[in-house]
């Protein structure tokens, strides 16, 4: 968080789940005027007791947001992020004229070009600004932000940017954040992997895993998976952060940008099939560590 003031900004939250509430307490916190809405009432109605104005629906959220001010998506997948938009109660069937609509979820390319034009369209204006970090990064707004949106449109929303997240880039035009998004999330699903692959080779052979990993933090090896959920694997801490389903979905999504640009990528094929078993397998509501879990000597099978 930058410690800068958002007072006289109005600023609606779709979306209060894991990182959704915390990033509205943010705004909240930096004075912002926040609005909210998620699709149960509960969540809204709990930071409306904080001092945030609870909207019924997408669609009202728009006509509440006075002209400039700015409307944050932060749901699980393209599926909902059309649904707020485009549903019966959307976004699009209400005021969206000279408001700014910033997509923060992880959503397919082609669809943030199609919904950014709908968007123009009524007048409005549309960046894609998705974010890693997890819930621990949106509470202490310290997430990193990838966007996708023309300069000036970026330089009027950084302050705001700067609040959430400690790191901030404009990627590129329109769709560019939601591709770095992409790349972003293959290194996680497959760094996980092979995090979770190496502590089991070393349990297996009869080695501490939690010494390994000690004796590989600060080497070539290390990184902030293996500092993080490399403790959360030895630890057996498994509630979700961000579900295995989640980062499943990541992969998916990624191999279908890979297969719209004509890209034969291998790994995250391979890397796909596994967070696909895992949730096979019951994992999917653990946190991504969970996926640890996946991998057992086969004499334990």
């Amino acid at each position: 968080m930058s410690g800068q003031s958002l007072k006289g900004w109005k600023i609606g939250v779709i979306g209060l789940g894991l990182m959704g509430m915390p990033m509205a307490r943010n705004l909240h916190q930096a004075g912002a005027d926040v609005f909210v809405t998620s699709r149960s009432p509960g969540p809204a109605e709990k930071l409306a007791d904080e001092g945030m104005t609870a909207c019924e629906s997408p669609a009202a959220m728009a006509d509440a947001v006075e002209t400039g001010g700015i409307i944050l998506i932060m749901v699980t997948d393209t599926v909902a992020c059309r649904t707020v938009l485009e549903g019966p109660e959307g976004l699009l069937t209400g005021n969206l004229d000279g408001k700014s609509v910033i997509d923060m979820g992880t959503t397919q390319v082609m669809d943030t070009r199609d919904l950014a034009a709908k968007v123009t369209d009524r007048g409005g204006y549309y960046l894609d600004a998705p974010v890693s970090g997890g819930q621990l990064g949106a509470e202490e707004a310290t997430l990193s932000i990838m966007v996708g949106a023309a300069e000036e449109d970026f330089q009027k929303m950084l302050p705001m940017f700067q609040t959430l997240g400690s790191r901030v880039t404009r990627v590129g035009g329109i769709g560019a954040g939601q591709v770095a998004k992409s790349a972003n999330q293959m290194i996680v699903g497959m760094t996980l992997d092979a995090v979770a692959e190496a502590l089991s080779l070393a349990a297996a052979a009869g080695v501490d895993p939690a010494k390994v990993r000690e004796a590989l933090i600060g080497g070539f090896a290390g990184s902030r998976i293996l500092d993080l959920h490399g403790q959360r694997m030895i630890d057996g801490a498994f509630d979700p952060g961000g579900r295995i389903t989640v980062q499943r979905k990541d992969m998916v999504q990624a191999a279908a940008l890979a297969d719209a640009v004509g890209v034969d990528l291998p790994g995250l094929e391979k890397s796909r099939e596994i967070w696909n078993s895992a949730v096979d397998a019951g994992l999917g509501e653990l946190d991504q560590a969970g996926i640890f879990k996946l991998f057992r000597p086969r004499s334990q099978e």
